[in-house]
């Protein structure tokens, strides 16, 4: 475990429906030396990789090509208890995350933001919405 509390052989699963916001997902990621074990495009597919890799970490966009996001929230929190959630949304169209802790992300992300952000957003223990409290 590194001094961030994060797992050495930490995973993630990345859903987005834009290529461009995966592969800069992806590489925030990697820069945070979290494995990337999947990708997708929608709930589905993303429920799929969070039930046969078994992540960490659930990295979504609010913008999926099936389903919502807090669809994949739900779903995936109901296979995987203990993954970690960060949401990332629009400043101009911010999520507004559920009353619900089953269904609602550990953190959410309003773009545009920091390196640093991304970072904390990704440690144990932190939950918040950057810059408007997740209710959590």
């Amino acid at each position: 475990m590194s001094n961030t509390g994060i797992s050495a052989t930490a995973t993630a699963v990345v859903v987005a429906c834009d290529e461009g916001t995966r592969a800069l997902l992806i590489g925030l990621l990697r820069l945070n030396h979290i494995w990337v074990d999947g990708e997708a495009d929608g709930v589905v597919h993303g429920l799929e990789l969070v039930r046969n890799r078994r992540p960490a970490f659930l990295i979504t966009d609010a913008g999926l090509t099936d389903g919502s996001w807090e669809a994949l929230v739900a779903g995936a929190r109901g296979i995987l208890p203990t993954v970690r959630v960060v949401l990332v949304g629009s400043t101009s169209n911010p999520p507004t995350p559920a009353s619900n802790p089953a269904q609602r992300p550990d953190v959410v992300l309003l773009r545009p933001f920091r390196l640093s952000q991304f970072a904390e957003a990704l440690i144990p223990g932190e939950t918040k919405r950057t810059g408007i409290d997740s209710g959590g």
